[in-house]
C-alpha cells in the first residue's frame, strides 16, 4: 500500500500553514513599509522649511527631555496643550534649555536668536497643537487705575506690591518683574509658569491685561522716592542710617560725659 501516514499528512499540513504565515507577514511588512514612505512623505513635504530648522533645534536642545512627539518623558513634562506663548516665555526668557534636568529653570539671556525661536514655537505649535497663542499687547490702551486694582487683588501677594518678587515659601520665589518685557508678562498671566496659575480670557479680559502691564511699566519707570532702591517702599535706608549715626553720637556723648572729672 502507499497511503498516506497521518504522520506524513499532519506534517505536511505544518508546513502549508507555516507558509501562509510567511507569505501574509511578508506582505503586511511590505504594505507597512510602503505606507510608512508615503505617509512620511507626505509629512516631510507639508513641513515648512521654518518649521524643519525648528525640528533640527528642537531635536538638539528639547527632545531628550520632551519627547520626540513632545509627549514628555521622566525628565520633562508633555508639552500638550502649552501654546506658543508658553514656547515663547520660556525659550525668550531663557528659562529653557536646561542644562540638566533637575535643574531650576531662571531668568537668563536666552540661548537662541528671535529666528531660531519662532522655528522652534512653529515645530511644537505643529507636534502639540492647541494652547494659549502669543498675546498681542498694548499697555498704552490699559488703565493705570485698573491695573492696580487687579495687581494688588491678585498678584502682588505672590510678586510683591513693588512687583520686584517675593518668597512664596517652601523654597519657591516669585520672580521680579523687573526686566520682563510687556509680552513676557501677558504670556505669564496667561500660560501660568511654575507655581503661578494661568489666566484665560474669561479670567483676564485682554484689556485688563493691557491694564496690568500698563501698572508693571508705571512701577518700573518709578523713581525710588529716597535716593537708595529698597523695593521702592520709600526712604528706608536713609532713615536707618539716620539712626544709626544718631544713637552712635548719643552712646559717645554719653560716654564722655560719664568719664568726665
Amino acid at each position: 500500500m502507499t497511503g498516506r501516514t497521518p504522520r506524513a499528512s499532519t506534517g505536511r499540513s505544518d508546513a502549508r500553514v507555516f507558509s501562509r504565515v510567511v507569505r501574509w507577514g511578508l506582505l503586511i511588512a511590505v504594505a507597512g513599509q510602503v505606507g510608512f514612505w508615503l505617509f512620511g512623505a507626505a509629512t516631510s513635504a507639508a513641513i515648512t522649511d521654518e518649521e524643519r530648522h525648528g525640528q533640527q533645534l528642537y531635536e538638539t536642545n528639547c527632545m531628550t527631555c520632551h519627547g520626540v512627539q513632545g509627549e514628555g518623558t521622566e525628565d520633562g513634562p508633555s508639552l500638550e496643550g502649552s501654546g506658543p506663548a508658553a514656547v515663547d516665555f520660556m525659550l525668550s526668557s531663557g528659562r529653557m534649555p536646561l542644562n540638566q534636568p533637575q535643574q531650576q529653570p531662571v531668568r537668563q539671556e536666552p540661548a537662541f536668536t528671535r529666528t531660531e525661536m519662532d522655528a522652534m514655537i512653529a515645530y511644537v505649535a505643529l507636534l502639540q497643537p492647541g494652547g494659549p497663542e502669543i498675546p498681542t499687547v498694548d499697555a498704552s490702551a490699559g488703565s493705570v487705575s485698573l491695573g492696580q486694582q487687579l495687581w494688588l487683588s491678585t498678584c502682588s501677594s505672590c510678586h510683591g506690591a513693588a512687583a520686584v518678587g517675593d518668597s512664596v515659601g517652601g523654597g519657591q520665589i516669585a520672580p521680579s518683574l523687573e526686566d520682563l518685557t510687556d509680552v513676557q508678562i501677558a504670556e505669564a498671566i496667561r500660560v501660568g509658569p511654575g507655581l503661578m496659575p494661568p489666566f484665560s480670557e474669561e479670567t483676564y479680559t485682554p484689556h485688563e491685561v493691557d491694564s496690568i502691564v500698563r501698572y508693571v511699566d508705571f512701577l518700573r519707570d518709578s523713581d525710588d522716592p529716597g535716593g537708595f532702591g529698597l523695593g521702592r517702599i520709600g526712604p528706608v535706608t536713609e532713615g536707618l542710617a539716620a539712626f544709626v549715626v544718631g544713637l552712635g553720637i548719643i552712646l559717645l556723648v554719653i560716654r564722655l560725659t560719664g568719664t568726665k572729672e
